[in-house]
């Protein structure tokens, strides 16, 4: 007696889209949200991509797991409402109008027209709507296509003044400064992943430098990537928690990180003193490049802490 029916010998491709088309007449991803306890909610967000560029391998593995993680709480009786989103906000949507008037800047947008330029934003924004739909479908992942939020309608737009205007009325919001990475050629600051996006590993010339503390003929070696960037030197930092040593290597007294030590002054030198990086801080050494003159009630050139110091390479000391 047969427990299970035999699989049919059509070409999977179709088996796929006959599946597809069964759950969609039977409505299967409403039927799983209504028939599920509203009072037993598993909150989901989907991450919108921007439709204006075409879907690839990374989306259908995010939206693998995704998918994974809303069909199991499904399963395990929760109700799990699943909206879709376009992102039709930021470079990527800005970057591809340019290529397509051939825009090279910031200015040249400007020349353009910034209503103009908007205009044929939002008209580029579906330009790969139906890919993403096919995509979607072919891979089976259940989420709501017919009703999703549009980051640029009014609505989502009200809706994120209201939750800011919520957040600054309870006195969560607040003004301060923070370094962030800039594009000069955008003119805008960048995104973490959008700076990732155009990294590289390459190799580089790095340079060593002697910095004198303030009346010892002692020296901090400070390493850095960077070294157009020492005139403008104020600080050294280390890791508090490293070890560092205090060496002698013929007439010559420096600091270094313990376990760079070797690497960097080969094997002949002689331990005069160890100690965490902790104990350096406040230690005072002499102005690098002294052409200008710093003021009195500005503290400046001294060792500071920073646990983003590493000895992975370099000295266990960089320059600020």
């Amino acid at each position: 007696m047969k427990r299970f029916n035999e699989l049919s010998d059509k070409p999977v491709k179709k088996r796929e889209e006959e599946i597809s088309k069964y759950w969609n007449d039977i409505d299967l991803l409403h039927k799983s949200v209504t028939t599920r306890d509203e009072d037993k909610p598993f909150i989901f967000y989907e991450g919108p991509p921007t439709a204006n560029g075409k879907p690839g391998i990374h989306h259908v593995m995010a939206r693998t797991l995704k998918d994974l993680v809303c069909r199991y709480k499904t399963m395990e009786g929760y109700q799990v409402k699943r909206k879709a989103g376009w992102d039709t906000h930021g470079l990527p949507v800005e970057i591809e109008v340019e290529k397509q008037l051939n825009l090279k800047n910031k200015y040249e947008i400007e020349e353009y027209g910034i209503e103009k330029f908007n205009k044929k934003c939002k008209e580029s924004v579906f330009k790969y709507e139906k890919l993403w739909r096919d995509m979607t479908a072919r891979m089976a992942y259940e989420i709501d296509m017919d009703n999703p939020y549009v980051t640029l309608e009014n609505d989502y737009i009200e809706s994120v003044w209201w939750i800011l205007n919520k957040f600054f009325k309870e006195g969560l919001i607040y003004e301060g400064h923070k370094i962030l990475p800039y594009c000069s050629r955008c003119g805008t600051g960048l995104a973490s992943h959008e700076v990732a996006q155009g990294y590289e590993e390459i190799k580089t010339e790095t340079v060593i430098v002697k910095f004198k503390l303030k009346d010892k003929d002692e020296y901090f070696l400070a390493w850095t990537t960077t070294p157009w960037t020492l005139a403008s030197n104020v600080c050294l930092t280390v890791n508090p928690e490293e070890t560092y040593i205090k060496v002698r290597q013929e007439d010559n007294i420096y600091y270094v990180g313990k376990v760079l030590a070797d690497k960097v002054l080969g094997e002949d030198y002689e331990i005069l003193q160890e100690m965490k990086g902790k104990d350096l801080e406040y230690m005072e050494y002499e102005q690098l490049l002294p052409f200008i003159e710093v003021d009195d009630d500005k503290k400046a050139f001294y060792v500071t802490l920073g646990d983003y110091v590493t000895t992975d390479d370099g000295t266990g000391i960089v320059h600020s």
